[in-house]
């Protein structure tokens, strides 16, 4: 039986093993740097005490009594594709099949310890919940939320979090009725940041600042982030009791130091079957993998399981030895519920239109379905939708 090795535990890899696993045809393993399956698109809702830190994890062990892939906890140090092996911190792994998904890591800002980030390490959501929690406690504050892009790699952004998160804490402060107490101000280094998604997106979110009295800092690139506010190039500075900000991804330091092909930004280059461009039995899938399409695109999740769904199909269909193969590009999309707290937005793009759809009360209801969904599907306990 051969083996199929994938690094990486989120919706990425976690999906390959489940489908690959279905098959029982290969031993699967998964190598993950922590035992749950985090869900960031609900880890929203714990800086406002909307959910628990636990809530928004499935633990693998849930996962693998369903589909009974084997599991590693440890962390990639580096990938010697040209042998087959992969190099653990404390391991070395062989594979017949490598699936790599271990995700992007962060540019690093001058001074972004004095930041924290929805998109980065789980941990950090309950740092901005406790963060949130000193200010409400004092009374009053300055809050500032934002995001920045990687110009080496335009996909590589992740803007929605931060939008999402902005007009949950104006709800939660609106909810204690200390709104009128805080200062929020959204920043961006572009003159139109959430323009990927479309004309008629950009207009509504300008309705919604100007509703929720949302302060705007557009256009303008940041030199550092200090304990008290954003600089900008400029010279000008945006005061801050707390400042969250999700930074671009990059290509993982691991990657550095292997011999996969990389494109500018560090990403592992790929055909439309997320096959290396170098490797034949290497694929790469989710925010670790040099996406091409058009300029609107965004490493999403929903794309990132799709890929991994892809790269199981073409694992098989190479054993089988077969020629047919399955795409990512023509499914690029930008899908998303962009929740408020009180209600949501529906976002959709893709190669022909594009909108926003406002869904007051019952939006947030359903980014709440979707989770309990996403958990349920990830263990067996509910059959996967077509498309979802």
């Amino acid at each position: 039986m051969k083996k199929v090795l994938i690094l990486g535990g989120g919706f990425a890899g976690v999906q390959t093993a489940i489908e690959l696993q279905k098959k029982g045809i290969f031993e699967v393993t998964l190598v993950s740097d922590r035992d749950y399956l985090y869900l960031y698109p609900i880890s929203i809702w714990v800086p406002v005490h909307l959910k628990d830190f636990d809530d928004v994890k499935v633990p693998m062990v849930n996962i693998q009594k369903k589909y009974h892939f084997n599991l590693v906890i440890d962390k990639v140090a580096h990938i010697q594709a040209i042998e087959n092996k992969v190099v653990c911190e404390n391991q070395i792994l062989t594979y017949d099949y490598l699936v790599v998904a271990f995700g992007a890591e962060k540019m690093q800002h001058k001074g972004i310890n004095h930041t924290l980030s929805i998109c980065a390490k789980p941990e950090m959501a309950v740092e901005i919940r406790d963060r949130i929690d000193q200010l409400v406690n004092k009374g009053s504050g300055k809050i500032a939320i934002g995001f920045g892009g990687n110009p080496k790699d335009k996909s590589a952004v992740r803007g929605g979090p931060a939008f999402e998160l902005m007009f949950n804490i104006h709800n939660y402060l609106k909810g204690k009725n200390l709104r009128s107490n805080f200062e929020l101000t959204f920043f961006a280094p572009m003159d139109e940041p959430g323009a990927r998604m479309g004309k008629g997106a950009l207009a509504m979110l300008d309705k919604m600042f100007s509703k929720y009295g949302i302060k705007k800092q557009f256009g303008k690139k940041i030199t550092e982030f200090v304990a008290d506010g954003v600089i900008f190039e400029d010279g000008s500075k945006l005061d801050s009791d707390f400042t969250m900000f999700i930074a671009a991804g990059t290509g993982p330091a691991a990657l550095k130091n292997s011999d996969l092909p990389l494109s500018e930004a560090g990403f592992v280059k790929i055909n439309d079957a997320c096959q290396s461009t170098d490797f034949a039995n290497v694929f790469a899938i989710g925010d670790i993998a040099a996406i091409e399409g058009p300029e609107w695109i965004a490493k999403q999740g929903h794309i990132a399981e799709l890929m991994g769904r892809n790269a199981a199909y073409n694992i098989v269909e190479i054993e089988k030895g077969s020629t047919k193969r399955k795409g990512y590009q023509e499914h690029l999309n930008i899908l998303c519920v962009m929740d408020t707290g009180d209600g949501a937005a529906f976002v959709f793009r893709n190669g022909t239109k594009a909108f926003m759809v406002p869904m007051p009360i019952v939006g947030h209801w359903m980014k709440k379905g979707w989770g309990v969904y996403s958990k349920m599907t990830k263990i067996g306990k509910f059959p996967r939708l077509p498309g979802l």
